[in-house]
């Protein structure tokens, strides 16, 4: 017999073609759509506006499976973060950060990474595999759960694909989560609440806008092509140039939309006066906003983070220069929560080298 379909994975389009293929009108798909999403009902049988013997039949084919929560910890200032163990026992990482306007959920989309950054406690950990469309959207479902059992915690408004691995290197998975995101008959996100991150995969970046509306983030971490080919390996591949064209590409033809560029603050290495005008003037001409992060350590990196007054002269000359920028305050760090800190539990990392090169070889 065939597995059975996890129909946590599929979006409107696809709920509705697994119904005609099961011999169903499609818009039971619609249904069950809001029943899994919208109301986080994961038995069938309690689905009580389809038929019982269409209740009886998604037993024997189909099924609602999220990923399970190995551990869950909340740092001193209220970030939360989730150790989600997979089917194959692999785990990810998954972070809600609560703010007085908003509440932002950090999602991974590859177990590991393979993009190697410098800075990055996640590309230590290697790369295994791309997470399914349930594995991304699972997040979600957990973390809405979780949170909803906590007394007095806001809810998730928005959500960031920024936690462990690079999204565009896994959008066959990812625009459907996303698409299950932005559905109004499923999660019911605006797209100015989602945002994609990636550390510069060109094509993905073209792709992406073509397939799904949301908002861009770019990792920059540098001004200049020699220094970024070193914190952000993939620069050998698709240089600065070539990245901020299809920056301009992204949000053209979209009023008010800018690309969102992080930027890592590394003590002595990218945070000198000379280096933020540079980045000034290599931005001088695309839609965008900074956001500077202070470096978050951990265990054997390489780097210190830049003291405040380098942050706040840096910021300075971006402000001076008429670019939106921003301090991100870190948060979560008793927990090992905050950006550039996810690790995971990774299994089979020995063949990270052969890994990345099938993965490089795609690009």
């Amino acid at each position: 017999m065939n597995a059975p379909v996890n129909l946590l994975s599929q979006d409107r389009h696809r709920l509705e073609d697994f119904f005609a293929s099961i011999g169903e009108k499609p818009f039971r798909g619609r249904q069950v759509l809001r029943w899994i999403h919208q109301r986080g009902v994961t038995n069938f049988a309690d689905m009580t506006d389809l038929a019982r013997d269409l209740r009886e039949k998604l037993q024997d084919v189909a099924e609602v499976r999220t990923p399970q929560v190995a551990s869950s910890e909340i740092a001193a200032d209220g970030t939360r973060k989730w150790l989600v163990q997979l089917a194959d026992s692999n785990c990810i990482e998954t972070v809600f950060i609560p703010e007085a306007d908003r509440g932002t959920l950090c999602v991974s989309s590859q177990v590991g990474c393979a993009l190697n950054c410098d800075f990055c406690a996640t590309a230590r950990q290697g790369y295994n595999r791309n997470l399914g469309s349930d594995e991304i959207i699972g997040q979600l479902a957990i973390a809405t759960r979780e949170l909803d059992a906590a007394p007095g915690v806001r809810a998730i408004s928005n959500v960031v694909l920024m936690g462990m691995g690079e999204p565009l290197l896994n959008l066959d998975n990812v625009v459907p989560a996303l698409s299950l995101m932005l559905d109004d008959l499923a999660w019911g996100l605006s797209w100015r609440r989602v945002t994609v991150s990636t550390a510069g995969i060109v094509p993905g970046m073209d792709e992406l806008k073509q397939r799904c509306p949301v908002n861009l983030a770019v990792s920059l971490h540098a001004p200049d092509d020699a220094l970024r080919d070193r914190l952000v390996p993939i620069n050998r591949k698709y240089p600065i140039a070539d990245l901020l064209a299809a920056c301009r590409r992204f949000v053209a033809d979209v009023p008010r939309k800018r690309v969102t560029f992080e930027y890592v603050m590394l003590d002595g290495v990218n945070d000198s006066p000379g280096q933020a005008q540079a980045l000034a003037s290599l931005l001088a001409d695309v839609p965008s906003k900074v956001n500077l992060i202070p470096f978050n350590g951990f265990p054997g990196a390489p780097y210190r983070r830049s003291s405040q007054q380098a942050i706040d002269t840096f910021r300075e000359i971006l402000l001076q220069a008429g670019i939106m920028t921003v301090t991100r305050r870190p948060r979560g760090e008793d927990i090992a929560a905050a950006c550039g800190q996810l690790a995971g539990q990774v299994i089979d990392r020995t063949q990270r080298s052969a890994r990345w090169a099938r993965v490089e070889g795609n690009l």
